[in-house]
């Protein structure tokens, strides 16, 4: 399993930013999503979904505001951002994993992308 994120940067409070994962190997046999770790604190959960499910799973802060979808012909997960605050500043981590009471337990991680939200 490899996965490969790109997308992040520097934007403005209130801007946008989309993050993409490539997935390659037994990806589909995992649900997909993303985590997030800003400085100082532990790594947490975004939002996840399966590749053949159309439920998706978030956490609180970011229902309203990021919109996870895919593209199973590319093995491609997306995060599409709005309206983003400084505290949403973090390097984002798409993952491999298991959908476990509305959340996700990974088991497969990508590098990570940083995104930087300037006040």
């Amino acid at each position: 399993v490899h996965l490969v994120e790109s997308g992040g940067g520097l934007v403005q409070a209130g801007g946008s930013l989309r993050l993409s994962c490539a997935a390659s190997g037994r990806a589909l046999r995992y649900a997909v999503g993303w985590f997030r770790q800003a400085p100082g604190k532990e790594r947490e959960f975004v939002a996840a979904r399966t590749w053949t499910s159309s439920k998706i799973y978030q956490a609180d802060f970011v229902k309203g505001r990021f919109t996870i979808s895919r593209d199973n012909a590319e093995n491609t997960v997306y995060l599409q951002m709005n309206n983003l605050q400084p505290e949403d500043t973090a390097v984002y981590y798409c993952a491999l994993g298991n959908i476990i009471r509305q959340s996700m337990s990974p088991l497969y991680w990508g590098r990570g992308t940083q995104v930087t939200v300037s006040s």
